[in-house]
């Protein structure tokens, strides 16, 4: 079992295969965290001494004794207004004037399976082997309960998180912040890595030591936001990609996100993770229940890289419930870049026949389709065929599209509104705007009120409708601007705080109900771009738009952001034209496409702008990357080699370590440039492994010539020759061969190779 009880020492016990967390209650049933780390036995309560720590109080039954309180000792869920002065993770009002909440044992209950969220996406169990613990605890004065909820997936190295809250007084409560997730860890020094960026370039990291004090990673925007993403990463500050103990937190969650760290007096970290309080309440009736989104929480004792690969693994299996998860997704041309709002039907089968010439799969029209959508100003929420632009309506562009051999994807932007539009006049109420006050506008649209029932009912009925009457196989799922003037026409003055976490209880219950629809529609999640990249709207998108830039150069540190806790099948990425629309950078049509490569493939261009041996180009990229490189990006392990200001280096190797693709995209090439050395990673060091192409820097492999041992490929690495010119890049392909003992023993008869002779080509 991955849950144990033990009943005479009062300690909780949840092992995975390489960690443990143990918890264990106190004598007045306040419920302490031990130790979550490496996976090891014992009872962690030996690691606390008692020890008084001025001005830190002690429990009333305790007062005598004053080397216990609750300020010093680690919590498993914080509770406000008890003598803990760090984070907490519950605040709350009482009908009675009882404020904050003190948390003792109640009961516990272990049973196999994953526990479910109502309204809520969470992790499923795929292969029945998940257990559950749950853990009440309660406060009489404040008349509630608060039930932990631990899954606990031994398999793949992962405990998620959450937190029912249930009124059990007679009269009503009023949250003011309920966290998902309380982290104690005691002991040790500790960095952390976060995410922060804007539109356009997103998923910068930041690592920096922990400050006395609080630092938070927070949105306020009503979205998982550009500016910072919910995930973070707690390690040691000598940890490596391939070394040192790594804490990854990933919040279940699209909405306003907060989590606190908290470095307190006595060195001890306090992570508190969850709903953004800011702005946010929730009433609860006598017998009503909260439920906080879930958190995915793994540990390793082997770097940064080892922690990715426990996300990469579990998002798709256990995270995502969309049937692409792990299978091929077609090859898709976008018409945004090709021809903005500016076409009719003869010009979209015009690039529809474009891609499908380049041996694409599926052709997306995008915005301005609908209603009289001439520009971003005006007609979102009418999502009917424009009648100057699609005369005939849908049906007949489908047609030609779908004659071409294409499959037809379409672009909505469902949660918003446009001022100008059939639906805000008949509507205007169904617009999220605060009373007597103009609204903050963006893009001259407004959010419609998710969280009313009658406008969630009004999109599924729109969008299924759109989807049964007509052959469309993806759905581009955008939201183009921030929440603002949140303020529901549907809800009283004094439930106003509900309204943003309404509103994402709103979207969710949507995205539930489309998916499970139309279960063979691809739906691909877009927020601006990056706007809205998070383990929430992955539960439903098996696939997110990375970025609205598609600069290349740009894009290797935004999708290199994204690899450290979500899996590349996730990142939508696209070869888009050069000069690029949004940085004017010109660069090599192989660097572009080799970097999208790294994602879920496809493109954003006109063909008709490129030429003949452009379009030969991409033909053959695309065939190679449907036959050979989609594998890897599904199911393949991803290795971040080397990322400096002159070139970035990434690897994929296939599920069954067969494959091996190494990709290096030089940044700024320089004069009398040192070696470009490269040592690989997630090899078998006992196999020998065979240069089967080498494509870009004007190389080509002689596969019979290059054979090496994985030893050798990981430990003395790679030199390639130099890359010159206008961002030039370079694509090495491996096969593993046999073990390398049938050919030659490493340390008497390896053969040696002259790397970095330019005209060898590669290794």
């Amino acid at each position: 079992m991955s849950i144990v009880f033990t009943p005479d020492t009062n300690l909780f016990t949840l092992t995975t295969a390489h960690t443990a967390c143990q918890m264990g209650l106190d004598p007045l049933g306040h419920l302490l965290h031990l130790y979550y780390g490496r996976r090891a036995a014992g009872d962690f309560r030996r690691l606390y001494l008692p020890r008084d720590c001025g001005f830190s109080p002690n429990p009333y039954e305790m007062r005598e004794g004053r080397g216990w309180s609750l300020d010093t000792l680690p919590q498993e869920y914080s509770g406000s207004n008890t003598g803990d002065y760090r984070l907490p993770s519950l605040e709350l009002t009482a009908e009675s004037g009882v404020c904050g909440a003190l948390l003792r044992y109640v009961r516990h209950e272990i049973r196999p399976g994953k526990y479910a969220l109502s309204g809520l996406p969470a992790a499923f169990d795929p292969d029945a082997a998940a257990e559950t613990l749950s853990v009440t605890l309660s406060d009489a004065a404040a008349g509630v309960e608060v039930e932990l909820l631990y899954g606990v997936y031994e398999a793949w190295d992962v405990i998620t998180r959450a937190v029912r809250i249930t009124n059990t007084g007679t009269g009503a409560v009023r949250l003011e912040k309920a966290a998902s997730l309380c982290l104690d860890i005691p002991f040790g020094a500790w960095e952390l890595i976060h995410f922060h960026g804007r539109h356009t370039m997103e998923m910068t990291p930041e690592r920096a030591p922990l400050l006395h004090g609080v630092q938070s990673v927070l949105s306020r925007r009503g979205a998982s936001s550009h500016q910072h993403n919910p995930f973070v990463i707690l390690c040691e500050p000598e940890a490596t990609e391939d070394a040192g103990e790594c804490y990854g937190i990933m919040p279940v969650y699209s909405g306003s996100h907060r989590t606190d760290i908290e470095l307190d007096q006595a060195g001890s970290v306090r992570v508190v993770s969850g709903i953004n309080a800011d702005g946010f309440s929730w009433t609860l009736a006598p017998g009503e229940v909260f439920v906080t989104p879930e958190v995915i929480l793994a540990f390793t004792a082997d770097g940064l890289t080892a922690l990715s690969h426990i996300f990469h693994r579990f998002i798709p299996c256990c995270l995502c419930r969309s049937r692409f998860a792990l299978s091929p997704r077609p090859v898709l041309l976008n018409s945004w870049e090709a021809a903005y709002f500016d076409f009719d039907e003869d010009r979209l089968v015009r690039i529809a026949e474009g891609a499908a010439a380049l041996g694409a799969e599926l052709f997306v029209l995008d915005d301005g389709w609908f209603g009289q959508r001439d520009d971003d100003t005006r007609a979102l929420g009418d999502w009917f065929p424009h009648p100057g632009k699609l005369p005939g309506g849908l049906s007949p562009l489908i047609r030609r599209v779908r004659e071409t051999g294409l499959l037809f994807g379409i672009w909505l932007e469902p949660e918003m509104v446009s001022e100008n539009s059939d639906l805000y006049r008949a509507h205007p109420d169904w617009a999220l705007r605060v009373p007597g006050r103009k609204p903050a506008m963006s893009r001259d649209q407004l959010v419609l009120d998710l969280s009313r029932p009658e406008v969630t009912d009004f999109l599924y009925n729109t969008i299924s409708g759109l989807l049964r009457s007509h052959p469309i196989a993806y759905v581009k799922w955008d939201m183009n601007r921030s929440l603002s003037d949140v303020y529901s026409a549907a809800l009283p003055p004094e439930r106003q705080g509900e309204t943003a976490h309404r509103y994402m209880l709103g979207l969710y219950g949507l995205l539930d109900r489309l998916t499970a629809a139309f279960p063979d529609v691809l739906f691909e999640g877009c927020a601006g771009g990056g706007g809205r990249f998070d383990a929430g709207m992955l539960a439903y998108f098996p696939q997110i738009w990375a970025s609205d830039n598609t600069d290349p150069i740009a894009r290797l540190g935004i999708q290199r952001g994204l690899s450290y806790g979500y899996p590349p099948s996730a990142v939508g990425a696209h070869v888009s034209s050069s000069p690029n629309h949004q940085t004017g950078r010109h660069t090599p049509l192989f660097t572009r496409a080799v970097t999208a490569m790294a994602g879920s493939f496809g493109c954003e261009l006109d063909p008709a702008a490129l030429t003949e041996a452009e379009r030969a180009e991409i033909r053959g990229l695309i065939a190679r990357y449907r036959d050979e490189i989609q594998p890897l990006v599904l199911t393949g392990r991803y290795y971040r080699l080397t990322d400096t200001a002159i070139y970035s280096a990434w690897q994929l190797v296939s599920e069954g370590g067969d494959a091996v693709l190494v990709t290096v995209v030089t940044r700024s090439p320089e004069s009398n440039p040192r070696p470009l050395h490269l040592r690989l990673k997630g090899l078998d060091p006992a196999a020998v492994y065979t240069l089967t192409r080498a494509d870009g820097g004007g190389a080509n492999a002689d596969a019979d010539a290059a054979a090496y041992t994985g030893a050798a490929l990981m430990y003395a690495g790679c030199t390639l020759p130099p890359l010159l010119g206008d961002y030039p890049c370079a694509r090495l392909y491996f096969r593993r061969k046999q073990p390398a003992a049938q050919d030659f023993d490493q340390e008497a008869d390896y053969e040696h190779k002259q790397y970095g002779n330019p005209s060898a080509g590669m290794p």
